[in-house]
């Protein structure tokens, strides 16, 4: 597609590649260092550390923008950031690049400014008084007042990274969408409100075109008459923290591996609104990682990882401090517990009308016999999503993890509608127990195997255990591998073909939706949690605990069809 001129960025084919304009900058400071003399600093180094600072500063206030269990209740507008908003932004760090090159181009222009002095209190005093077309303009902007200090004898390296550093940070800050200036201070410093803008400010120069213009000061909006009457009244409600909402509806869910972390919303918002995969340019965070893992043993709290909104109601995901692997350590599992009940009481006293869990569910409801929110652990719908994807066709299928409550579900489901299941399980016990469940003329169906050879027939697996290649190698060429285990088997056979973990698509009236469940595509959600949603769009009154209802399977299927809930 064809632009006009300066409309688009000159790199934008370049995508992420577009680092690369940093090189010359980079061999420029390399060929310095080796080859002249000097013992000064080369210029390109301060360019290169100033936009590694801008870059860090921009995304500290991306992190803490979306660190919900600290900001949610400071939120100016509260419908959220989708993903219509998050990709324009994917590139947002280009005007560091381009003002990299201004700067790169004026110092090549006018060498005495490669001379400053690393510190002049008096530049301090004298900066005080004094589409891509548009970031020329900004670039401009922040020119001048260094420009202007240096015309005056008082410029410095060090006021260059104050000012530009503290330039960049008002300006994150009122575009933030969290309140965070207190509205004591102005009431304590009355004129302070002139000199130093705020983000509820600065929201409303975006919902209420012609007014509050002004840039950080609204000295001049004042002065102009083009000051919005609303902006105190607004800050004070905002600033109080009083402004939060109670979720209808919360999902529990938990952090997967030391890697995954990095997909949380309060890391890389643009990384999040895409299904997890591992990035190798992350891996140098590994070691951060890695502490953080080991600090969360000590966090015995939930805490608000993202958020949405269905049809007036508010969706929230909390995230358990605990990893996927924690939960299969003895000793950890009382901890665990622990927090998962204090989640849900926390939900009871708020107010929360639904809140699911991937898991069981009987332990909290046996001891809290009266708590108002409804538990969930959406299992119902999980089976019937692995279910439906069964060919109809089907004879038999093969079955791993067949005593859990979901492959008993399976199990149960499947011998009444005469199909075959071969369950693989070492205790006779645990299987024969689940065949008594079954209808007496379906028990036949139920069938106990103890090794894999047993499926070497079978096309259709569906594994709920973790299946290693040579384990794989068993099936019969054109098997497909249905799974419920987490984290998903790696597919190693090119004959096979390996089905996702169970899922559906939220309806398309969801709202400020911004983040991908883990390996999950734009708009779906794991089973579990779509089955949470279910229940409260149902208005079910009754807690889904313990183990699978098999007459209730089919009913929960279609109660997620007619609330708009696709299939993936």
């Amino acid at each position: 597609m064809d632009h006009a001129p300066l409309s688009a960025w000159p790199w934008e084919n370049l995508g992420s590649y577009k680092y690369v304009l940093y090189g010359p900058f980079l061999a420029r400071l390399i060929y310095s260092m080796i080859w002249e003399e000097t013992r000064n600093p080369s210029w390109c180094l301060h360019i290169l550390l100033l936009c590694a600072l801008r870059g860090l500063v921009h995304q500290l206030w991306s992190s803490y923008c979306n660190m919900l269990f600290i900001t949610r209740n400071h939120w100016i507008l509260r419908q959220g950031i989708d993903f219509k908003q998050i990709d324009p932004e994917w590139h947002w760090d280009n005007f560091i690049i381009l003002q990299a090159f201004m700067a790169g181009m004026a110092l090549l222009s006018f060498p005495f400014l490669t001379n400053l002095p690393l510190w002049n209190t008096k530049g301090i005093i004298c900066l005080g008084l004094a589409t891509f077309s548009e970031h020329l303009m900004m670039g401009v902007i922040i020119g001048i007042p260094t420009v202007g200090t240096w015309l005056f004898g008082y410029g410095s390296i060090s006021l260059i990274y104050g000012y530009i550093l503290v330039f960049d940070f008002l300006r994150c800050m009122g575009h933030s969408n969290v309140e965070i200036i207190p509205h004591a201070l102005f009431q304590i410093f009355p004129f302070l409100k002139y000199f130093l803008y705020t983000p509820t400010y600065h929201c409303l120069h975006h919902t209420e075109m012609n007014t509050n213009f002004c840039l950080f000061m609204p000295l001049y909006d004042s002065i102009w008459k083009t000051i919005n009457n609303k902006s105190w009244d607004l800050h004070k409600r905002t600033s109080s923290g009083k402004n939060e909402r109670i979720a209808d509806f919360v999902f529990l869910a938990h952090l997967v591996d030391v890697m995954a972390t990095s997909h949380s919303p309060f890391f890389f918002r643009s990384l999040s609104s895409l299904k997890y995969s591992f990035k190798l340019f992350l891996l140098p965070m590994w070691p951060f990682l890695f502490v953080l893992m080991n600090f969360s043993w000590v966090l015995y709290k939930t805490f608000v990882a993202a958020s949405y909104n269905l049809r007036g109601r508010l969706h929230q995901t909390w995230m358990v401090p605990r990893y996927g692997f924690q939960y299969f350590l003895p000793f950890a599992r009382e901890g665990i517990n622990k927090v998962i009940e204090e989640a849900i009481l926390e939900a009871d006293r708020m107010g929360v009308k639904n809140e699911s869990l991937n898991g069981g569910g009987t332990l909290y409801v046996n001891k809290h016999p009266n708590l108002r929110v409804r538990v969930v652990h959406g299992n119902t719908l999980t089976a019937a999503v692995i279910l439906k994807e069964i060919p109809q066709n089907a004879t038999q299928v093969f079955l791993t993890g067949a005593t859990s409550k979901l492959g008993t579900a399976i199990s149960l489901y499947l011998c009444r509608k005469k199909i075959f299941v071969l369950m693989l399980t070492q205790s006779s016990e645990r299987f024969e127990s689940i065949q008594r469940e079954a209808p007496i003329d379906c028990q036949q169906f139920l069938v106990q195997v103890t090794k894999y050879q047993a499926a070497q027939h079978c096309k259709t697996w569906i594994i709920g255990k973790w299946c290693t290649p040579r384990e794989q190698s068993w099936a019969p060429p054109g098997t497909h591998f249905h799974q419920f285990v987490v984290p998903p088997i790696l597919g190693f056979r090119r004959d096979c073909t390996y089905g996702k973990l169970a899922a559906m698509r939220l309806p398309e009236d969801v709202e400020g939706l911004g983040y991908c469940e883990y390996t999950m595509e734009r708009g779906v959600l794991h089973a579990c949690h779509a089955g949470g949603v279910v229940h409260l769009l149902q208005g079910w009154t009754h807690h889904e605990v313990g183990a699978i209802d098999v007459d209730q399977i089919d009913v929960a299927w279609t109660a997620a069809l007619s609330h708009g809930f696709k299939p993936v």
